[in-house]
């Protein structure tokens, strides 16, 4: 292999303990909200404009809170300000996380891939006459430029032009 952007192995020990670490996280984040997109969209958005805001309304809601309505909850409104900041640090951490193993995966699917190719290339030109016509066939189909099939195997139907 020529290329070798990462030499990472995963053994049933260490995917063990990653695994019951996620499970633990998942289980930290049970009530967390799982929003639609559609939801999203239909959402009044906290911008960096609008935050400064918030945390304006939040010291002057605190210093007279006797103007506020009855059923304003100030408490509430306090709490979920306290809870937005204290989440902030540890999605940034899950972002570089993620960061890290959508970069591993690229690494790994280009190394493969690359490897692949190098093994394709050299199977293409040793392997004449050794019984690997059939294997060359089937690795060939990668670079083939028919029509894709349907996922039930029936061809697409290609439009009359």
């Amino acid at each position: 292999m020529s290329q070798n952007l990462i030499d990472l192995s995963l053994d049933a020990e260490r995917l063990g303990r990653l695994d019951a670490a996620l499970a633990a996280v998942e289980a930290e984040l049970a009530g967390m909200a799982a929003l639609g997109p559609d939801q999203i969209r239909e959402l009044t958005k906290m911008g960096a404009k609008s935050e400064a805001f918030v945390r304006q309304a939040t010291v002057a809601f605190g210093e007279n809170p006797g103007v506020l309505p009855r059923n304003f909850d100030l408490e509430g409104f306090q709490r979920d300000l306290a809870t937005l900041d204290a989440l902030r640090p540890r999605m940034q951490r899950l972002t570089r996380i993620h960061e890290r193993m959508s970069g591993t995966e690229i690494a790994l699917g280009s190394d493969l891939m690359n490897a692949a190719l190098e093994g394709y290339a050299v199977l293409k030109v040793s392997g004449k006459g050794e019984g690997m016509e059939a294997l060359k066939r089937l690795l060939s189909q990668r670079f083939s430029r028919s029509p894709r099939s349907l996922a039930d195997g029936t061809p697409e139907a290609v439009p009359a032009g």
